[in-house]
Parts: C-alpha cells; structure tokens; sequence
C-alpha cells in the first residue's frame, strides 16, 4: 500500500477530506513513533512502505510519557486540528495499520502503548477454533 491509497483509506474512514487525512496520518505516525521502541518503530516500517515508514523514524528510544489524551493533543498539535478530528483520524489510521501489517506486528505495536489508547483500537478478533 503506497501512501496515497493509505491516506485515501484513512480519509474514508475518518471522512475528513484527502488532505487532511494525510496531515493526520503523518502526525499519528510521528506521535506513535515517540511512544514505542526504535526496534518496534523499525519492525512496523519495515511492513509498510517508504513513504508510510519513514514517518515513523524514532526520534529516541520511544517511552514519551502520557496517555491517549496527551497523545490526541500531540496529534491535534502537529496537525492543526482539534482533539476531536484528531481522535477520529487517529482511530482511522490505527485501523488502517492494522489492516496493513501482519496481526503480530499490530500486537506488538498496541502492546507497547500507554493504557487507555484500547479505547482508540478495535479489538483484534480471535481466529475461529475447530471444536
């Protein structure tokens, strides 16, 4: 999935207009980045393509303190947006992650997020056991 068809995907489902989902998507992937591991940020780019995982190049060792609030105000910050909008794309690129990368990798990467942020993330539906 190239950017592009990433932002489109976030723009259908957060309905924001193309544009200011790929603002948001940047800034989701930038904020995530603070939040996780360098090797986390690494494995998640390495499913994504260039254009999707360079955004997530961690600045540090990831770790940023804060919950789901303080991160929506991150994302709203760098987006130009307000928390509302901020809180729907986010939701909307966190769904689009985990329809892009493997099942595994979205475990790892929501395990690495404070408390709080389940309410931003679907839960991941268990497989269907023969019995």
């Amino acid at each position: 999935m190239r950017f592009p068809r990433f932002v489109d995907a976030v723009s259908r489902r957060a309905e924001l207009p193309t544009e200011q989902a790929a603002t948001i998507s940047r800034a989701v992937l930038q904020t995530l980045a603070e939040r996780i591991t360098a090797t986390e940020s690494a494995d998640l780019a390495a499913q994504l393509p260039d254009e999707v995982g360079g955004y997530l190049a961690a600045p540090g060792e990831g770790g940023a303190t804060g919950g789901r609030v303080a991160f929506l105000y991150r994302v709203a910050e760098r987006a130009g947006v307000g928390p509302a909008v901020a809180e729907v794309g986010a939701r909307a690129v966190l769904a689009t992650l985990r329809e892009t990368v493997t099942v595994g990798e979205f475990q790892d990467l929501v395990a690495q997020l404070p408390k709080g942020f389940d309410a931003m993330v679907d839960p991941i539906p268990r497989p269907p056991y023969d019995v």
